[in-house]
Order: structure tokens, then sequence, then C-alpha cells
């Protein structure tokens, strides 16, 4: 456990290039040469994206963004020099990184905890530190729940992103004293866009913030934290792919927007990568996993793994599949069997599969291509458990 700010107070006036991790290409380059080489890049951190599938790419923001960002969210949750924060996500990711920025901003002291994460260990720390904030991850926040831990006085607000919240897992974190607070944002924006400040309320917009949808629904960002393009590694090589400042970025992601009076509200409504169509009707997996949650929790199961996943189908497009991992055949079907009570007959969870392992990035989040992939092929499944 270490309590310092990490990064240095001179970090954010000093010239230079920050990498979250990345790896050279195959001539020795570097992303950090190649920013300076190519981009004449300055003053620049870069973020590998957390996303659930498609190519490596590093993030690009400025330093400077990533201040307008901390000092955006300080403002929204009145975050002063007497606030405490433990870390508890890894700072080469923009979420655990954010903490710090809004920490420099506000002269607020962090305990960084290292190591895997241990919900007993966040929860015990949290009252021996006095820490008033964190940020976590709904997997965390399930583990928490699963626990039954119950949060320390001194906590007043803890932020959850990087992933959706079921409404009865937010519950459930409340009725044990967290108090938990959705927030939507990604790797590009620095950190947050829209966030809940009062208990089960909406999500209000940031003021930095620029929205819009188009007749779908999907989202276009524009705002000074907002990132200035990627860098991939391609064919062996780094190569650059801005995001244009005027235009903005134009997400995968389906929100709604209102407005009252001068206040914003933003309502997360689905991801198009989370969309497939089976028999012609499309089905939207976020809403399926997150009863897939709210079912372990009301059985118990608080250890194994169990994600939902559509797999190609030569006569239905495509079928639903149960991914397992450290349950029992017994608790397996059973969860199958409480979710096909509540799905529609297109989206019936056809077959249980185990497997070794489930794909999941550093925050908990699932890599769907790479589960599909492992799912279609039979040398991956494991024996399940008794």
């Amino acid at each position: 456990m270490e309590t310092s700010l990490i990064i240095k107070p001179e970090f954010w006036s000093a010239g230079g290039v920050w990498v979250g991790q990345s790896d050279p290409t195959e001539d020795g380059s570097t992303l950090a040469d190649f920013a300076v080489r190519e981009l004449q890049a300055l003053n620049m951190c870069f973020f590998q994206t957390s996303g659930s599938e498609g190519r490596r790419k590093w993030v690009g923001l400025t330093k400077e963004a990533l201040l307008i960002s901390a000092k955006a969210v300080n403002a929204h949750f009145g975050i002063t020099e007497r606030d405490h924060w433990l870390l508890a996500l890894p700072i080469h990711h923009v979420g655990g990184f954010g903490v710090l920025a809004r920490a420099f901003v506000s002269d607020s002291a962090v305990t960084r905890l290292d190591g895997k994460w241990d919900a007993a260990m966040f929860a015990r720390t949290c009252a021996e530190a006095g820490a008033t904030l964190a940020s976590l991850v709904p997997t965390q926040v399930f583990d928490l729940v699963a626990a039954k831990l119950s949060a320390a006085k001194s906590m007043r607000v803890v932020l959850v992103g990087g992933g959706a919240m079921s409404s009865e897992l937010e519950q459930a974190a409340l009725q044990l004293g967290w108090p938990v607070r959705r927030t939507y944002g990604m790797t590009e924006t620095a950190s947050q866009v829209a966030s809940q400040t009062t208990e089960g309320g909406e999500m209000e917009v940031l003021p930095i913030w620029d929205l819009s949808t188009d007749d779908d629904g999907a989202l276009t960002l524009r705002g000074e934290a907002l990132a200035k393009g990627y860098a991939l590694q391609e064919n062996g090589k780094w190569r650059w792919e801005p995001i244009s400042a005027e235009a903005g970025l134009r997400t995968r992601d389906r929100v709604s927007l209102h407005q009252e009076g001068t206040r914003r509200f933003l309502r997360f409504v689905g991801r198009e990568s989370g969309i497939v169509k089976i028999l012609g009707e499309l089905v939207a997996l976020g809403p399926i996993q997150e009863r897939l949650e709210v079912l372990r929790l009301e059985m118990g199961l608080h250890t194994g793994e169990a994600v939902v996943c559509d797999v190609p189908d030569a006569r239905m497009g495509a079928h639903l599949v149960l991914a397992v991992n450290g349950l029992s055949n017994m608790d397996a079907a059973r969860l199958q069997k409480g979710l096909n009570e509540t799905l529609r007959p297109f989206e019936q969870i056809k077959e249980v599969l185990n497997l070794t392992l489930i794909p999941r990035g550093e925050l908990g989040k699932v890599r769907g291509e790479e589960l599909r992939r492992l799912l279609i092929s039979p040398s991956e499944r494991s024996r399940p458990e008794g």
C-alpha cells in the first residue's frame, strides 16, 4: 500500500511523452519515439484502449486535456484538498490515471493499492486510510456486494465506469453503504462525459462537452478534453489516425440526451457492437448480461465466471452461448434456465460451454472477439466441474 501522488507535479508542466503500455514495432521503434519523431508531440499521454474488440491502438491525449477533464470532474463532485482517493485501478489505463490528475488538481491525497484486486483488502484499506473517494469498474463492485462488505463511513463517492452496472447491483451496493455513482466516458474523453451526482439519479453531462446524436441515436462528442487521435501498429510500423476537433468523435454508443433548464442529461442505450441479429431480429447483449449478473447474485454464485456471447449459426445467423469458467454443471444449468425464462424465443441460450479461461482486459472487460474465437474452437473448452 502506497500513499503518494505517484506522478510528480513537475510532470504536468514538463515536456515529454508518457506511454501507458506498449510494445515496440519490428524495427524497435517505441510509441514515444514515433510520437516525438513523426508527430512532434510533446506533453502527451498515450493509453491503450480497453475496448472489447478491434485493432490494438493507443489513444493520444494531451496533458492539458487530462487536466481539463480532472477539473470538470472535481467541480462536478466538489472534490477538494480535504478528500482522500483510494486508487485500485492501473494507472496505464485512463481510469486510474484520471484519479491522479484529479488528485493533482485538487491537492487531495492518494493511497494506491498494489497487486491483484482483493475486495476485502479494498474495503479494509478504505477504513484504515479514511478514504473518501474511489473509482471502480462494475466487476469490482460485484465482488464487494458478493462478499457483503460494508463501506467505510468515510466514503462519500465511488465512481463506477468502464462498463454497465445493473440497477440491481447498484441498489445492492447502496444498501451496503457504498455511495456508487454511475459514470459514462471513454479513453478518448480523458475520463468522464457524464455521471450521477445523486443516489439513483440521472447522469448529468459535464459542461466541457458538446454532444449530439444522429437519427439512430449514435453519439458524437466534441470538446477540449477530446483526444487528438490514435496511434496504431500496422505491418510492423506505427501509424497516426487523427480525430478532427471540428467534426468530433462519432462513437459506436447509442444514447438519449435531454435538457432541463441549463442542465443536460445522458442515458446510455447500448453499443452497436453489442447488438446481434438472430432470425432477423436485433438482440442487445448488454441487458442479457446484466440479467445474468443479477441471477448470480440471487443464486449466491460469487465465484466463477459466466458471460453471454453470440456465435455464428448457419440457420439462425447467430445463436447465444453461455460461456462459463469455474462453475459446476448444476450451477451453469441453473443460470441457463433462469435466463431463458426471461428471454424471447429467438434469444434463448442454446448451449453452455466451459472454457479454460474467459479472456478479459485488466479492468475486467470481456474481449469479445477473442471469446468468440474460443467458443468456436473445441480445443479451448474445459471439462465442467461436477
